[in-house]
């Protein structure tokens, strides 16, 4: 297992030479690592942007099956992952917010407080300025009514994804603390 380039995705790389296992079993072990990527091992978030080769393995003409490879995959899976030190990443997005010039401490301000991050300011006309920010998702939720109310409605706002960054350690913490409380639950 290893890493690959945010955005790349998952990639399968069949290295088996030598029908050290039966050509017929490999696919089970990909959907084994595909399932278990699905549920992710930190918080039951899905895991990506990583590469999986399968180099080596056996098999037994009568005790093989395609389920006893696919469990196969998906520990091995779990066990890599646990080994791989996996982190968190949550959503930021693209934020651009028009406003009168006299909010406009108050508003970057707010920003700041939702670990934003101001990437310009532009005139957009007469007395009025547009913020381009990116910020993380999870603080944005209640930004368009904060909004409403520091500038008294006068304010304009959009938002589009932009990328994901690792979560801060204080948060991811309280992820995985939820995550674990609720799994406790279900049982």
């Amino acid at each position: 297992m290893e890493p690959t380039e945010r955005g790349q995705g998952f990639e399968f790389v069949n290295e088996i030479v030598g029908g050290v296992i039966p050509k017929g079993f490999i696919p089970a072990v990909e959907k084994g690592i595909v399932g278990a990527m699905d549920r992710g091992v930190v918080a039951g978030f899905p895991v990506q942007d990583f590469r999986i080769r399968l180099y080596f393995g056996s098999f037994h003409a009568v005790d093989s099956s395609e389920m006893a490879f696919k469990i196969a995959g998906s520990k091995a899976f779990k066990e890599a992952m646990l080994k791989a030190d996996p982190y968190l990443l949550e959503p930021y997005m693209n934020v651009e917010i028009i406003i009168s010039d006299e909010f406009m401490g108050q508003v970057t301000g707010d920003l700041n407080t939702k670990r934003g991050r101001i990437m310009g300011i532009e005139s957009a006309g007469p007395g009025l300025e547009m913020i381009k920010a990116q910020a993380p998702l999870a603080e944005m939720y209640r930004f368009p009514t904060e909004l409403r109310s520091i500038t008294s409605g006068s304010a304009s706002f959009a938002m589009e994804f932009s990328h994901y960054e690792e979560v801060p350690a204080m948060a991811a913490k309280d992820v995985i603390a939820a995550y674990k409380h609720e799994e406790v639950e279900e049982e």
